[in-house]
């Protein structure tokens, strides 16, 4: 039984596996787990409510209040999202008084943000 391939998309016109190349590029990949934190990490931002706190997070640290008010949705929503958020790894708390603030939790994240955006406003 033949392949069939995509018509959009270019393939070789022949058959011919690169055995160096494929074995220099398998000595370099990732762990199996290592590539499923990473698509885990992807899937938090494909979440357009997450990407949303996170873009006003990338301004200003702000709680939970501010967050649901700028957002125009509830503090129970914030605070959900705000939770995966954090257990990803990408945002921080700190209590003030009465308060929690929110801010991203390192430059990597802002890195990410505006890499992405750059990317698709180009």
């Amino acid at each position: 039984m033949s392949e069939r391939f995509d018509p959009g998309v270019e393939c070789c016109e022949e058959s011919r596996i690169h055995g160096d190349l494929v074995q220099s590029v398998r000595e370099k990949l990732p762990d199996e787990t290592r590539m499923q934190d990473l698509a885990e990490l992807f899937k938090i931002f494909g979440d357009t409510t997450r990407i949303r706190i996170l873009f006003v997070l990338f301004e200003e640290e702000v709680c939970v209040c501010d967050l649901a008010e700028t957002l125009g949705m509830t503090q129970s929503a914030i605070s959900h999202q705000l939770k995966l958020l954090k257990q990803s790894g990408l945002v921080k708390a700190r209590r003030h008084g009465k308060s929690v603030f929110y801010s991203l939790a390192d430059g990597h994240v802002r890195t990410i943000i505006a890499q992405g955006w750059e990317h698709i406003t180009e």
